[in-house]
């Protein structure tokens, strides 16, 4: 019998440590507890420390608020302009309100597919109104200022604050970024083609212009040739026709030695001359006045 209660009072001291167990919680920094007591929640606590509850009634859920980010997967968007678009946002947010977060997710995973829900929507929304040259321009900021507002006012029921989402990256994607590149290759080598095609006809139009230089300045050079001959002939026959009327023997004699010069130099080794030539006669008689 004595060992029949003392189990029982062995089990009700059990019983008494771990009810005494049950009904108390530890709160860490940056956590809310939110205390529900038979599926109704009866009370939110922020303080850190020990905290008590009544035991087997009351459960407790425990809540991060702390800043958090959500990345979700880059998902493709239609522009405005019909172009489709790679995004990938980021999100901050805290959970503000922990009742109302609890009334409407329960769990921070729900919550987080709820968020990444908020955020598709609004930006598909907003950039299907929008072309891809305001994506590229300052008019960006104002489109992701909208999506923010949005889905901060959306989040604001669910107890959640948001306070920024932001474009992480847009890019083209594969196939659009290389017909892009391809239709860009093209362009460039067309350009090529008219600027070679354009270079080859300036040159020809300098080579011609060069050419029709070329002719002139000689035509003028030979013009100028003949002037400056014609000149230099007129004023050598003054010449001669004032040394011949001054002495015509010794210009006679002159002109014979001349011909001689010629005669004798485009000869053959043999000239063959009559004793009568008048070629031979200056040779014979010397200068005329002058002794035989």
């Amino acid at each position: 019998m004595d060992k029949q209660w003392r189990g029982i009072g062995w089990a009700a001291g059990l019983a008494v440590v771990w009810l005494a167990l049950s009904a108390q919680y530890t709160l860490n920094e940056g956590q809310k507890a939110l205390v529900v007591r038979l599926g109704a929640p009866v009370n939110v606590d922020g303080e850190p420390g020990l905290k008590f509850k009544l035991p087997l009634v009351d459960s407790v859920q425990y809540y991060d608020t702390r800043l958090q980010m959500l990345a979700p997967p880059p998902e493709q968007v239609i522009l405005g302009d019909e172009k489709r678009l790679e995004v990938e946002t980021y999100t901050r947010y805290r959970i503000a309100d922990t009742l109302r977060f609890y009334q409407a997710l329960r769990t921070e995973e729900q919550a987080r597919a709820q968020l990444a829900q908020l955020v598709s929507t609004s930006l598909r929304r907003e950039l299907g109104k929008a072309p891809l040259t305001d994506l590229l321009s300052p008019r960006r900021r104002a489109i992701v200022a909208r999506i923010q507002q949005e889905v901060a006012e959306r989040g604001r029921p669910l107890g959640l604050e948001v306070t920024e989402v932001q474009l992480h990256r847009a890019d083209l994607p594969l196939e659009t970024s290389q017909a892009i590149y391809d239709r860009m290759k093209s362009a460039r080598q067309q350009e090529a083609k008219e600027l070679r095609a354009q270079g080859a006809e300036w040159a020809q139009q300098i080579q011609a212009k060069a050419e029709r230089d070329r002719t002139v300045i000689l035509s003028e050079a030979q013009r100028q040739s003949a002037i400056i001959h014609g000149e230099a002939d007129a004023e050598a026959g003054r010449t001669l026709a004032q040394a011949f009327s001054k002495d015509p023997k010794f210009y006679k004699f002159y002109r014979s030695l001349q011909t001689y010069r010629q005669s004798l130099a485009d000869s053959a080794p043999t000239l063959v001359l009559s004793p009568d030539s008048a070629l031979l006669h200056d040779l014979k008689t010397g200068p005329a006045g002058g002794k035989p």
